[in-house]
């Protein structure tokens, strides 16, 4: 019996032994854990807190709307139109003044938007003698180039100068057969609404700058005023406007 109770008094400091070691190892564990952690002197922290960082968003290009990319077609109107001086009012009232008697039948600013130019620009430089500046490095000057009818339906080809307004020629048209002038002589005399009256109120409804109009019938033949409009965004919209109602029929936005 005394065997008994003196191996439970022994095991009793055994017990408080094993406790106490294990605390000890645990607080050098948790010891040698923090000294770990601490170890590269907070640069572990430093380096995570720096690549939480946001990271402030791309400037975005300068475009139309400040957020987008000017297209190819809108940077060419807008190369064309920052060189131009001479408005489409201004340059209509020289086309018919060229050729007594006659009307505007159309009227287009070369260079916009068209790749062929249908006027030939080596048939004669700038009035000054001297090229005038022009987008993209060409050695040509923009130009307007009008059709002017007179009342028997003859029609004259005026190109005048964009940048300082002056007539570079004047050609009547040598293709035309009796048929051909009946027709034009036709448009000219049904087009009740003028083209200045036209293009009012195709800029009233975009505001922009004039860059075309032509006389002409639509799929519905319908005679109608096409008016291009380039607006400060640099797209362009083509307006039909019917030329005896002075409605607008039609409308497209351009915006490559």
């Amino acid at each position: 019996m005394r065997l008994e109770s003196r191996r439970k008094k022994i095991g009793i400091p055994r017990a408080r032994t094993l406790h106490v070691v294990g605390a000890v190892c645990a607080v050098v564990a948790s010891a040698a854990l923090m000294t770990g952690c601490g170890g590269d002197g907070g640069k572990t922290t430093a380096a995570a807190s720096k690549e939480a960082v946001p990271i402030p968003p791309a400037t975005p290009s300068d475009g139309p709307s400040g957020s987008t990319q000017l297209t190819e077609d809108q940077t060419a109107r807008k190369e064309l139109l920052g060189v131009t001086k001479v408005t489409f009012d201004k340059a209509a009232a020289t086309a018919v003044g060229e050729v007594s008697g006659s009307k505007l039948a159309e009227l287009d600013l070369k260079g916009l938007d068209d790749n062929d130019n249908d006027n030939d620009k080596s048939m004669s430089p700038s009035p000054s003698g001297t090229p005038s500046p022009s987008p993209s490095g060409s050695s040509a000057a923009p130009e307007w180039v009008a059709e002017v009818v007179e009342k028997d339906g003859t029609t004259h080809t005026v190109r005048i100068d964009a940048i300082s307004g002056k007539v570079i020629q004047t050609v009547a048209e040598t293709d035309q057969d009796a048929g051909d002038k009946r027709e034009m002589a036709d448009r000219i005399a049904r087009a009740t609404q003028t083209p200045q009256e036209a293009a009012k109120v195709a800029t009233d409804k975009q505001k922009g700058t004039v860059t075309s109009i032509n006389l002409d019938d639509n799929d519905n033949k319908t005679l109608i005023w096409s008016v291009d409009v380039v607006s400060k965004d640099w797209n362009k919209t083509d307006f039909e406007i019917d030329a005896v109602k002075g409605t607008i029929t039609r409308e497209e936005v351009d915006r490559d």
